[in-house]
């Protein structure tokens, strides 16, 4: 378990969770998804101390459970953002069945469930064992901290100003593989069509194609599920007051601006990868409205939603 503590500008990684977060800044609490069970009591210790409130039993179990789809919940105090990313050529490698063998491209089509408690003062993320994006990101924030003493204006407005832009951080990165993959799957499936055309295609070339086609299929679905998830958080976003990301109202609005152009960044690098093309899928994409409980505002505290 990783415990990162953000301040104006700056950052320290901590040995222990710290008894309150630090009134300009917040917490990062990390940790990969089979310690979750072990640290659970100090987990919830934690989100009771620096969020207000200890994570519900069910919100819990969908941290724990690594199948879990792509997902959005939230309470009167944090929202729950499950994200499943696309595995990584390792992983795919792994996990590939013995069928028909395949382009690589579409064994990356497998993904997995990272989740993330987004309060006010805290963020928890679960990340499944050696996940990339959450390594590089404590390699990079590390290499921020050896360089902060000399930081300059510019380096440290790129330090993430709120748990909810932590965790877009985060997800953009994870979705920077999915525009790759796109490219993957565009060569792949062009060069299966082209072995069609010859005159004596190899065997396995029809499998391999309504292989492709099925994994095509999942990937839609992920997508879809994907952008709902999204689209519930950046509405329960949107109707935030001002208050809610700032005490002044220009830096407020220059936060919720952020949030926002990040949010809708991820939806379309998202449905970049859905409709790559004109024709590759005529299923018309799903809108949900959120039904999440309203966020309670507490005034007491500046940066309180």
């Amino acid at each position: 378990m990783q415990i990162v503590e953000f301040t104006a500008g700056s950052l320290r990684f901590a040995d222990a969770v710290p008894p309150q977060a630090p009134a300009d800044g917040f917490v990062w609490i990390y940790l990969e998804r089979p310690e979750l069970a072990a640290r659970l009591p100090e987990l919830q210790a934690a989100a009771q101390r620096l969020g207000g409130s200890p994570l519900l039993d069910v919100h819990a179990k969908d941290l724990a459970n690594e199948a879990h789809p792509s997902h959005y919940d939230a309470t009167s105090v944090y929202d729950l953002v499950i994200f499943r990313r696309l595995a990584t050529v390792a992983e795919g490698q792994r996990d590939a069945s013995a069928q028909a063998p395949i382009p690589s491209a579409f064994a990356r089509i497998d993904s997995r469930a990272v989740g993330f408690a987004v309060f006010d003062r805290l963020l928890i993320s679960v990340h499944p064992p050696g996940c990339q994006t959450a390594v590089g990101f404590i390699e990079r924030l590390a290499a921020d901290a050896r360089l902060s003493v000399d930081a300059t204006a510019i380096t440290r407005t790129r330090m993430p100003q709120a748990p909810a832009d932590l965790a877009l951080h985060m997800i953009n990165a994870m979705v920077d593989s999915y525009l790759e993959l796109r490219k993957e799957l565009t060569r792949a499936l062009e060069h299966a069509q082209g072995e069609l055309l010859r005159p004596d295609p190899p065997q396995d070339t029809w499998g391999a194609l309504m292989h492709a086609r099925q994994r095509l299929h999942l990937l839609q679905e992920l997508c879809e599920e994907q952008q709902d998830a999204m689209q519930e958080w950046l509405d329960t976003l949107r109707e935030l007051p001002l208050a809610a990301y700032a005490p002044e109202t220009p830096l407020a609005q220059h936060r919720r601006d952020q949030l926002m152009a990040r949010a809708r960044d991820v939806m379309e690098h998202i449905d970049r990868v859905l409709h790559p093309r004109a024709g590759w899928s005529s299923r018309p994409r799903r809108r949900c409205k959120s039904t999440s409980a309203p966020r309670a505002t507490a005034p007491t505290t500046p940066c309180a939603r």
